[in-house]
């Protein structure tokens, strides 16, 4: 086995079982830690296909890995949250109707499978799933100031962009500190004015999730310094 080529795809294991995890915070009632960990399963996204071009280990075997992790942890995931935080009070109903989310994500994904290379890194066609998991994400971390009306019509919007044929602009051509600063900055910002406000209603995860990103952001930053 060739340890080079599996880095990447370990990158993708660890997105998986950061769904699997965010599944199990949420049933247990940590919803905001569920959340997070979604966010830290678009952290790890974000990094394993960088990191396979970076060692030059991309794959098929990585491609569809990364495909399975993607709809459990930007699918399923969020649809657990968004039962648990929103659609609870509805019974059965509000169960089926969470589930319709990890449906069209799948068929998201299965479609972006079969784009060509080129279309893919110009342009995407409806919204990513990872992207459409990560504002879910997000509405439950901010659960107790977002009104629930709110977090239905993003749901069901975001249902039906995923498989529509918009076109949303691709960042992989984006160098990572340009676009990574965006995000390091609000992670950080999030950081210190949930700790100011009340350190008892934090989501600790948010501790493991920032300095990850830190560390990846100042290496990418480092590497597009040696290339110039």
């Amino acid at each position: 086995m060739n340890i080079r080529k599996q880095i990447p795809n370990i990158f993708t294991l660890g997105n998986l079982y950061c769904g699997f995890l965010s599944i199990g915070y949420a049933a247990s009632g940590q919803y905001k830690n569920a959340a997070v960990l979604v966010l830290i399963g678009m952290m790890l996204d974000s990094m394993d296909g960088r990191i396979a071009r970076i060692l030059h280990a991309e794959s098929s075997l990585g491609k569809e890995l990364d495909s399975l992790a993607d709809i459990v942890t930007f699918g399923v995931a969020p649809c657990f949250l968004v039962y648990y935080t929103v659609f609870f009070n509805n019974g059965m109903l509000g169960f089926a109707v969470s589930g319709l989310f990890p449906l069209f994500g799948a068929y998201r994904l299965a479609r972006f499978n079969i784009t060509s290379e080129q279309q893919s890194m110009n342009h995407f066609t409806g919204v990513p799933i990872t992207a459409a998991g990560g504002i879910l994400a997000l509405l439950t971390l901010f659960n107790d100031e977002v009104p629930s009306i709110v977090t239905t019509v993003v749901f069901t919007a975001l249902c039906f962009l995923m498989i529509s044929t918009i076109k949303i602009p691709s960042f992989k051509k984006i160098p990572l500190p340009r676009y990574g600063t965006i995000v390091t900055v609000f992670l950080g910002a999030l950081l210190i004015i949930v700790n100011i406000e009340s350190h008892g209603r934090f989501p600790y995860l948010l501790y493991v999730a920032t300095p990850i990103y830190l560390i990846y952001v100042a290496y990418r930053f480092v590497k597009v310094r040696e290339t110039r």
